[in-house]
């Protein structure tokens, strides 16, 4: 069997949603929605899966990036997820934005970066199989290049300014950099494909977002 997976990417101002067969993006659509990925991740799935004759009831797992990334924008995809999921009675992935990032990659060692705002950044370190080295954490950036293994890597960011401003003058300002695309969503899917393979596909109801840091409301609620 040749599964398919249908990805949803929310996480940023850009995100997209892509259908994944037989171990190749078939397509993957771009969305920018500054009201709110709400209004239109639905009608663009539909149109999505229309385009190649494929039924939702013939998506074999469902796939959202799990975050980092903004708090309404990751509800949005991972509750879409969950309800197409549960009524197809499919399994589902939930992925790392910063591993997704990762998958875009091709040096053996990859570290991924991605705007945390108050001056600091997601970060994470990958080996070449998107296994964690140092895991997801925020931190300034300053301190997620002095923490890196000696030897080099490669630097993954959607945006080239965070990169520069991240690695400077440091001992890894010559390290090649890749500027990811602004859509996660076919990298999400590959990833999602893996894992349906493997067998680590869950119940929907199981996902969760991966906020690494809590929200501006979270912290003001528990900090109170």
């Amino acid at each position: 069997m040749t599964p398919r997976i249908l990805a949803i990417d929310c996480c940023g101002p850009h995100g997209g949603i892509a259908l994944i067969a037989g171990g190749a993006t078939v397509e993957e659509v771009g969305l920018h929605a500054p009201e709110g990925f709400s209004h239109v991740l639905f009608a663009e799935l539909e149109c999505l899966l229309a385009r190649h004759g494929v039924s939702i009831r013939d998506i074999d797992c469902f796939a959202a990036a799990s975050g980092p990334g903004s708090f309404t924008g990751l509800r949005v995809a991972l509750a879409a997820v969950k309800g197409l999921a549960g009524a197809c009675g499919r399994p589902a992935v939930g992925i790392s934005t910063l591993q997704a990032m990762a998958w875009h990659g091709t040096a053996p060692r990859r570290a991924t970066i991605l705007d945390a705002r108050r001056g600091e950044i997601f970060g994470a370190l990958y080996d070449s199989r998107l296994e964690p080295v140092i895991p997801e954490g925020v931190c300034r950036p300053r301190q997620f290049v002095d923490h890196l293994p000696d030897g080099g890597c490669e630097f993954l960011s959607a945006c080239p300014a965070l990169l520069e401003s991240t690695l400077g003058l440091s001992a890894f300002a010559g390290m090649p950099r890749t500027i990811v695309p602004a859509s996660l969503a076919a990298a999400v899917g590959h990833i999602g494909r893996a894992r349906f393979v493997a067998g680590l596909a869950a119940d929907p109801a199981a996902l969760d977002a991966n906020y690494v840091r809590r929200s501006d409301a979270e912290s003001s609620w528990r900090d109170f």
